[in-house]
């Protein structure tokens, strides 16, 4: 009987170490994932040239890259044209708060303004919707759609992600357009951008050219630190499964692992998850 019970001790020791341990390792495994995620996009950004143009805040940079890969995986996005649009509405209307980025080549195409909707505030954004005639700027991920004729010119309309926060944006005819108040001019004379209807407007002689840059269904996200959305915004939540080792068009993917305050910038090529080379640069 003693026997018996010894072996019934060991045998549920045994169960629960070997529970521990494949949970131990899941955790692991997920913490590393997580790392290896933050890597990825942090070299993404430190390898992006911003001399020619405003700095994108990292944060808004992670946030809207995490929302891009999920979108990506997904094939919501071209996998050919690696562009991601950001719009980061928590600056005001009269920064230069449009970048379309060139994953691929690691750089700024354009920096801009770009307006928000009547409703959601005068030169500071502050109130979002999805409602139709709201007149309010939607948060969240677009797919750029359709280029056409209409009352602005050469548009483009947009096909809203995220259910509940932007998906209307279709019916809303939310696109993006030109507008002579987007400009320097109007600024000066009003302290402001002018406001759209909820279109992420933009300056008329840029119209044309970013797009034909964005086209073709790539990525633009509107951000701004809303509590909601950031905790429920689907894309942005969702796990990111497979995080690629390259882009397309790369070969390997480069990982910044200088120190801030170094005169000379070490980068290491990592392939397949190996150092495959390393390369030492000025510092900017």
């Amino acid at each position: 009987m003693r026997l018996r019970k010894f072996l019934v001790c060991v045998c549920s020791y045994v169960i629960v170490a070997l529970s521990f341990n494949i949970v131990s390792a899941s955790d692991a495994n997920a913490v590393s994932e997580s790392a290896r995620i933050e890597r990825y996009i942090t070299s993404l950004y430190n390898n992006i040239s911003f001399r020619n143009s405003e700095k994108l805040s990292y944060e808004v940079f992670s946030t809207a890259m995490r929302g891009y890969l999920n979108l990506r995986n997904a094939g919501k996005v071209s996998q050919e044209k690696q562009i991601l649009t950001i719009c980061d509405f928590n600056q005001p209307s009269t920064f230069a708060r449009m970048w379309v980025i060139d994953l691929g080549l690691r750089k700024i195409l354009y920096n801009n303004y770009v307006a928000h909707g009547q409703a959601t505030g005068e030169d500071c954004a502050m109130k979002f919707s999805n409602r139709k005639n709201s007149h309010q700027s939607s948060l969240g991920f677009y797919v750029t759609s359709e280029i056409y004729t209409g009352e602005h010119g050469t548009s483009m309309r947009l096909e809203g992600m995220d259910n509940g926060f932007n998906d209307a944006a279709y019916d809303r005819d939310i696109v993006i357009h030109g507008a002579d108040y987007v400009s320097d001019k109007y600024i000066k004379e009003n302290e402001r951008l002018g406001r759209s209807w909820g279109c992420p407007a933009v300056p008329e002689k840029l119209a044309v050219p970013i797009i034909n840059t964005i086209s073709e269904g790539t990525c633009l996200f509107i951000y701004y630190p809303d509590k909601k959305y950031l905790a429920r915004g689907y894309w942005l939540n969702k796990k990111i499964s497979p995080l690629p080792d390259v882009m397309a068009n790369d070969d390997m993917l480069p990982l910044e692992v200088t120190h801030p305050s170094a005169r000379v910038r070490t980068i290491q090529y990592i392939h397949n998850g190996r150092v495959d080379s390393v390369k030492s640069v000025p510092a900017q």
